[in-house]
């Protein structure tokens, strides 16, 4: 695309973009054309192992820019770590049960949730680690949770069949979103902040509304428990992952079925976008990953060759590579284009349940029912 002609284009609909800050746009547009046309062959290494936790680890999560990253675990505790040097730098304690759900306040990052069996959640200083809030009202297990993009809210999600926003300044709960029938176990906000939506065990997920906690839409044609769902970066779409082998698309504006992605011989177990909402990654106990075109809904490419069944998938943030992991033990990195499989990563002795990127894409943290954590450069 011609840079200039692009930001005259973006000019037009957009007054901030005033003619004193169009050569700054035009560098901004070039530079990510650059960094989109960068040939990528990096092979990863291992850096480091972790031995994360005395128990089995529950969940890993980075900050946006990658330098710290966080561990839960079935010992009653989440753990902060340096990438860089794979340092410890501390132990967020108080939790009277298995520490489940994590989660950084991204892009800020300087904020820690952590959503326990002991059915509270705790917010954390990620500095300090002292603990600000802890949030009560679920009656059972806390499993999922996020906080929206603005750093105002945290969602927690219970096998309760309730999700509640917590206001995170206040430390008070904000509305609870009742409605399901069975166990909430996948939430997530809109980019906007003013929708929130929840997957359930009761094969449907609401789309709420985040001011007034009313039920805006009921997505209902899965005709299994829900997996994943998920929105994408402009929030007109949702992806929704299930136990019935399907993955199905939906406005997110009308909450109207666009069309189910099939394919898969067993139960989808994650689904993601990439950051530009136009390919969908869907992970199955059938032991392959797939990537569908959100705009043809077309099947563009089969990941095959993981032993086991795959139970995350997610994008690089560039979107070119997607990242694997699996009951098999290893992780996968291939490539979203061509279904390629670029690189195994090997050395974890038991299934590998969480895998993440960095922010630019040049780190990987693989986490394991071996108990450890691997960084990997």
């Amino acid at each position: 695309t011609d840079a200039i002609a692009l930001v005259e284009e973006i000019r037009k609909g957009e007054p901030l973009i005033t003619a004193s800050c169009k050569e700054h746009v035009i560098h901004l547009v070039r530079r990510l054309q650059e960094k989109l046309g960068e040939k990528e062959d990096h092979k990863f290494c291992l850096f480091k192992v972790l031995r994360a936790h005395i128990l089995p680890l529950t969940n890993v999560a980075f900050n946006k820019s990658g330098s710290r990253f966080i561990t839960g675990s079935y010992d009653r505790t989440c753990k902060v770590w340096d990438t860089a040097s794979g340092e410890e730098l501390r132990t967020l304690e108080g939790h009277g049960n298995v520490v489940y759900a994590i989660a950084f306040n991204n892009p800020y990052g300087d904020k820690i949730a952590t959503g326990s069996f002991d059915k509270t959640c705790k917010l954390w200083s990620t500095e300090t680690g002292k603990c600000y809030h802890t949030f009560r009202g679920h009656s059972a297990e806390i499993v999922c949770l996020s906080f929206n993009l603005q750093s105002t809210l945290v969602a927690t999600g219970s096998m309760d069949t309730t999700a509640k926003l917590w206001n995170i300044e206040k430390g008070e709960e904000i509305v609870t979103l009742s409605g399901h029938s069975a166990e909430i176990i996948a939430l997530s906000f809109n980019t906007t902040g003013d929708r929130i939506i929840t997957g359930s065990f009761d094969h449907t997920v609401a789309v709420w509304d985040v001011d007034t906690g009313r039920m805006l839409h009921t997505l209902i044609g899965h005709r299994g428990e829900i997996s994943s769902a998920q929105f994408n970066w402009d929030c007109s779409l949702i992806v929704t992952g299930s136990m019935d082998k399907t993955c199905m698309l939906w406005n997110a504006m009308t909450g109207t079925h666009i069309a189910t992605l099939t394919g898969h011989s067993d139960e989808i177990l994650d689904v993601c976008f990439d950051y530009a909402g136009q390919r969908i990654a869907t992970a199955s106990a059938d032991g392959s990953a797939r990537v569908y075109n959100a705009e043809t809904k077309k099947c563009i490419a089969k990941l095959e060759g993981h032993g086991g069944e795959i139970s995350k998938v997610c994008f690089n943030p560039k979107g070119n590579r997607i990242l694997t992991a699996s009951s098999d033990k290893t992780a996968r990195l291939w490539d979203a284009a061509t279904g390629h499989c670029l690189q195994i990563l090997e050395g974890h002795t038991d299934e590998i349940f969480s895998c993440a990127f960095n922010y630019k894409g040049d780190i990987i943290i693989t986490g394991s029912k071996d108990n450890t954590c691997r960084i990997w450069h």
